[in-house]
């Protein structure tokens, strides 16, 4: 007879105990033991949340090297059948050895399941009949889990799913996450409530009863937005490092669709446009993609969306300033450009239309398209196609966490027929499937990757562009973390080619995420290790960085409205001097689109205390040495990356802190 010693760890998790009776099968190369009541003096606390707990299965000779363990449980005849979240089974061989079996799974049946032992095998060289089959047997039962949909068409496609409760157990939000989303938007709405705000359809009587809506719900930026919201140098700064840095470009000529001549601008000193121009310091920011959008009626009043066109200057003193702005792709004689010269209330009423096409803009393309539906994508891809014991899997399963949850959420809570963007966004109900079938025709695969886009926009020498710094800065330290992981696992281009789940993974995501369009420059397939290795850093840097980059912030700077209005319900001014303080008042949006658009930024900036912050990763899925050193080296590099980000801020009068890597989650989770 020989012993194997069998330790079981339970997660710490709210409810991740079981009072249930746990078995166990281990299967190895030589054969297999029987399954084995999993019982010890702890009794129904063996168990329970945060327990570690050991037993002895024996068998009547070795079974060899051990492949994988069936796990089950059954419910007790006291207590109920309940739900069980084990982290991992260790086993120790009668021969010395140790075996290390992942699990993070909620088990809430009982049925049996299997887990494969700890250490990354590619299909390729998974060469044991039961180690084969129950990969398959994974895949097969995923396929059924997760399920692509067509939420509209034109956009990248998501799973399936009525509402959270249809989604499996292990991706749906844990009870913490859970009651504290719950708790503030209940409490935000219930505020907005008690001051008779939410359904005012009344317009704001002056800037000052705008301070009324969450008084109490102020961070240190939103207050100076609220306090520099009219300047020129902080519309400008917001191109850079507000919610949108994804627009801006460096402009060496003019669009013939935006005719400013020299005698508008003010450039300072004897500088001219084209000069100007030459020297790399004018730079456009086109909403072309919101032209002729069909906009909304909120409170039976029609809305007001524009495209315009912002032309700015960097200054001497590395300032960016805005000198020139139409608010209509055309020009004509009704569609005036705009300059500082002009009176105060022109002036301002034109830099108010820019900021609310910039809100809509950056909500539906920077931020839900660009992140949330693709980081979707990357997420049901890698659950249909790659096993639990596949490197890639290990790799990218972190970032993962919560995204289908929150993306079910928003489409129920925000984009639906009578979600709060569809009703109170300018851009709500039809212009909003209109702008993101145009946003996904634009999204390159060069975009998606900081180091070209960046490039491409012309942006590598901009002072003061703390997004790029940063964002730059981030890539490299994931690109190199993804570069050893996988150059572990993949010795050649050879074995790339080979592995078919790895190619089914990158297939299902150009055809389902990209609507199989080759102009977005996305592969098809992976040739090449570097191929693969860019690709995944840019898929992780997208769930974490980029979304922390366009997420994180909303409250700073839309929580204040007049900054980032949702809606506009007067028409802008087809003549120059037409425009005060009442009119201006008049165009806002009114009180209850105001309140909701606040309180949704809110939620949306707000982590859960059981955030996970970017390279933590507290579900051990690598069991090889070289992983989890790389993984070492990856935290201490985020680390002294997030000490040089505060060193820097100490300095700034607008700290930027959203990619700072204490402050960026691991996956699209809020």
């Amino acid at each position: 007879m020989v012993d194997y010693t069998v330790t079981v760890a339970t997660t710490d998790l709210a409810t991740a105990g079981t009072f249930n009776n746990v078995f166990i099968k281990l299967v190895g190369t030589d054969g297999e033991s029987q399954h084995t009541w999993l019982v010890s003096l702890k009794g129904p606390l063996c168990f329970y949340s945060g327990a570690v707990s050991s037993f002895t299965v024996t068998c009547s000779v070795s079974i060899g090297k051990l492949i994988l363990i069936e796990i089950g449980k059954k419910p007790h005849f006291i207590f109920p059948e309940d739900d069980w979240f084990p982290a991992n089974v260790e086993v120790k061989s009668p021969e010395g050895d140790t075996y290390n079996f992942p699990i993070y799974r909620w088990i809430t049946d009982s049925e049996v399941h299997r887990f494969k032992e700890g250490k990354a095998l590619r299909v390729f060289e998974d060469d044991h009949h039961l180690g084969r089959y129950s990969r398959d047997q994974e895949l097969k039962q995923r396929g059924e889990d997760y399920c692509w949909d067509e939420y509209l068409e034109g956009i990248p496609h998501c799973m399936r799913s009525e509402d959270p409760l249809d989604l499996p157990c292990e991706v749906r939000f844990s009870f913490t996450k859970t009651t504290e989303f719950l708790f503030t938007a209940a409490t935000g709405l219930a505020e907005l409530q008690l001051k008779g705000l939410s359904d005012c359809t009344e317009n704001w009587p002056n800037i000052d009863a705008i301070h009324r809506v969450f008084c109490c719900k102020r961070t240190d930026i939103s207050d100076y937005v609220q306090e520099h919201w009219k300047e020129d140098a902080f519309f400008g700064y917001q191109f850079l490092n507000g919610l949108n840095p994804m627009l801006i470009q460096r402009c060496s000529v003019l669009p013939k669709n935006f005719p400013v001549t020299d005698d508008m601008v003010s450039l300072g000193g004897q500088c001219v446009l084209a000069d100007e121009m030459e020297k790399g310091n004018i730079f456009l920011c086109d909403y072309k993609r919101l032209d002729g959008l069909k906009t909304n009626n909120i409170n039976g009043k029609k809305q007001y969306l524009m495209a315009p066109l912002v032309l700015l200057h960097k200054t001497p003193d590395d300032q960016l300033m805005p000198i020139a702005i139409q608010l209509k792709q055309t020009p004509a004689d009704d569609n005036p450009i705009f300059c500082p010269t002009d009176s105060e209330y022109d002036w301002l009423t034109a830099k108010i239309f820019v900021r609310s096409a910039d809100f809509n803009e950056h909500e539906l393309n920077v931020h839900l398209l660009r992140t949330h539906l693709l980081a979707e994508v990357f997420a049901v891809s890698l659950l249909r196609n790659v096993p639990m014991v596949h490197p890639l899997y290990k790799l990218l399963v972190p970032h993962t966490r919560y995204t289908l949850q929150i993306n079910n959420l928003a489409r129920a809570l925000l984009i639906s027929e009578n979600g709060v963007f569809t009703q109170f966004a300018a851009s709500g109900g039809e212009g909003m499937r209109t702008l993101l079938k145009r946003s996904l025709s634009s999204v390159t695969y060069r975009s998606l990757c900081i180091p070209d886009d960046i490039a491409d926009r012309g942006l590598e020498d901009v002072p003061k562009f703390y997004y790029r710094d940063d964002g730059l800065k981030l890539w490299e330290i994931i690109h190199r973390f993804v570069q050893g992981v996988l150059s572990f696992y993949y010795k050649n281009d050879t074995e790339v080619q080979k592995d078919t789940e790895l190619q089914k993974w990158i297939s299902d995501i150009f055809e389902h995420g990209f609507l199989s369009q080759a102009g977005t420059g996305i592969p098809e397939s992976f040739t090449t290790v570097a191929e693969l290795v860019k690709f995944v850093t840019m898929v992780i840097f997208t769930c974490s960085g980029q979304h922390s980059a366009v997420n994180a912030g909303q409250f700073d700077y839309a929580g204040w409205m007049p900054n980032s209005p949702i809606s506009l319900q007067r028409s802008p001014p087809t003549t120059k001097g037409t425009t005060s303080e009442a009119t201006m008042l008049q165009t806002l949006p009114a009180v209850n689109a105001t309140v909701q658009g606040m309180s949704t930024v809110w939620l949306l900036s707000k982590q859960s205390t059981d955030s996970v912050p970017l390279g933590k990763y507290p579900e051990e899925h690598f069991s090889e040495k070289k992983p989890c050193k790389l993984i070492e080296d990856f935290q201490g590099e985020l680390q002294m990356f997030s000490a040089i980000i505060n060193a820097r801020n100490k300095n700034l009068e607008v700290p930027y802190t959203y990619l700072d890597p204490m402050v960026v989650e691991n996956s699209v989770a809020i």
